[in-house]
């Protein structure tokens, strides 16, 4: 499972965790997060992330 990151905030989504304050289980792939959706910290829209890949 990947991690998606805010560009704008640095806010992480975790695929293996969700957000299930946002009524995001666990285990959703982002793909799967609809096109509307906004970063909860920031409101940055989701086109906005960028797959998180540490050095």
């Amino acid at each position: 499972m990947a991690t998606y990151q805010c560009g704008a905030c640095y806010f992480p989504y975790n695929e293996a965790e969700g957000l299930p304050d946002e009524g995001i289980p666990p285990g959703t792939p982002w793909a799967d997060i609809p096109d509307d959706w906004v970063c909860p910290e920031c409101g940055t829209p989701k086109s906005g992330f960028m797959l998180y890949q540490p050095e």
